[in-house]
This record gives structure tokens, sequence and C-alpha cells, in this order.
């Protein structure tokens, strides 16, 4: 089993440093899903969610949520993202909204935690442009999906058909 990073000897909680650690391109790709009633899918399909364009509030939202995720999540680094990649797609067999997020960076960490906000962020926002609609909708399976670059290498979710 892999070694937690940010824990010091005594088990506390520190920001890593990666100073030492040299420069290089890092993609991730995070996935999520958003779960709603087929007349609600409709809406947002059709463009007459009550709150505007949910395809586009929420593709800025995971874009700007990738930007601020170091102000989120706990011992994060500030990366200085190169590229954020925001994809919502409909699935008629869920009924619902598949949202698939990238991020790049060239430096010295990783950018999982970025795509991961930005899929999670995208997903919450779908919620809130169409909850009038659907209470009821869920968000499902926000997960990394794949990484590249970096100590570790490329890695590649054995289950995902995407």
């Amino acid at each position: 089993m892999a070694t937690l990073t940010h824990l010091d000897a005594s088990g506390e909680a520190h920001m890593v440093d990666v100073s030492e650690k040299p420069d290089s391109k890092r993609v991730a790709v995070a996935s999520g899903a958003v779960v709603m009633a087929a007349e609600t899918l409709r809406l947002a399909l059709a463009g007459d969610a009550k709150k505007g364009d949910v395809f586009g509030v929420a593709r800025l939202a995971g874009i700007m949520a990738a930007k601020k995720t170091h102000e989120l999540i706990p011992l994060c680094h500030p990366l200085m993202l190169s590229q954020v990649d925001v994809e919502i797609e409909p699935d008629h067999a869920l009924p619902g909204l598949r949202v698939r997020a990238s991020a790049t960076v060239t430096g010295k960490t990783g950018v999982e935690m970025e795509a991961l906000t930005a899929a999670s962020v995208a997903c919450l926002t779908i919620y809130d442009m169409l909850k009038a609609a659907d209470r009821a909708m869920r968000i499902e399976a926000v997960q990394l999906v794949e990484k590249h670059g970096g100590k570790s290498g490329d890695w590649r979710r054995p289950d995902d058909a995407a």
C-alpha cells in the first residue's frame, strides 16, 4: 500500500514540498453523471430550463472551479493550468447528463484534483440549473478516469468504457 504523502511521521497533515521535483506535462481526466427524469433531460436539451443555458453555465462553472481547486481543497498546490475542458453529453439511457472534465499543466504536481473538482462542480451546477423541474436528480460516479505524466506515470481506470 502506498504511503500518504501529506502526513508527516507523527500523522499530522502538511503540504507536500514539490520544489525539487522536475516540471513535466501532466493531464488528468475525470467524469461524473447527473441522473434525472426523462422530462428534465428534455428541458435541458431544448434549452427550456428556467435559469437558462444549462450546458454553457455548467461548463463555465467547471472551468472556474478547476482554477480555484487550491482554494477549496486543503493542501492542494495552486497550479498554472494550461488547459481545462468540460464536456457535457446527454445520455438517454440514464436518463441524464454525463460530464467529462480534463485539466492540463506543465508543473511539479498532478492535476487530478483539478479535473475532479471541475467534474464535480459542473454536476452540481447542472443540478442547480434544473432543480426547479426535478429535485430528485442525483449526482453519481464522480471519479478519476485517467492521468498522464509525473513520477507515477500513466494510469487509466480499468472499467472506463469511454
